[in-house]
């Protein structure tokens, strides 16, 4: 198995996912396709969007909105902010 990733998000090679980041097909689309670093780019999103739209991930309305927004996130694409989120400057 290979140790980079052509990542769809960053648009070049990159360390590639140790596993599927969920089970079955969409898993492994995402392993093929992801790199770490997008990957965890996403969690991070992922994670300011739960806590600050207060998501309940047990619902599946919320699931599915955040399969949509992952993979606009993933693919560059516009997504969902939280509100009042700044990132930090770089230093």
């Amino acid at each position: 198995m290979s140790t980079t990733v052509f990542c769809r998000k960053y648009q070049k090679e990159l360390p590639a996912l140790a596993q599927p980041p969920m089970p079955g097909p969409k898993g492994e689309e995402l392993m093929k396709s992801v790199s770490r670093d997008a990957w965890q780019a996403w969690l991070e999103h992922q994670t300011r969007l739960i806590n600050e739209k207060h998501l309940k991930v047990f619902e599946p309305e919320t699931r599915q909105y955040l399969l949509e927004q992952m993979e606009k996130f993933l693919d560059n694409q516009e997504t969902d902010q939280a509100e009042g989120y700044v990132p930090p400057e770089n230093t």
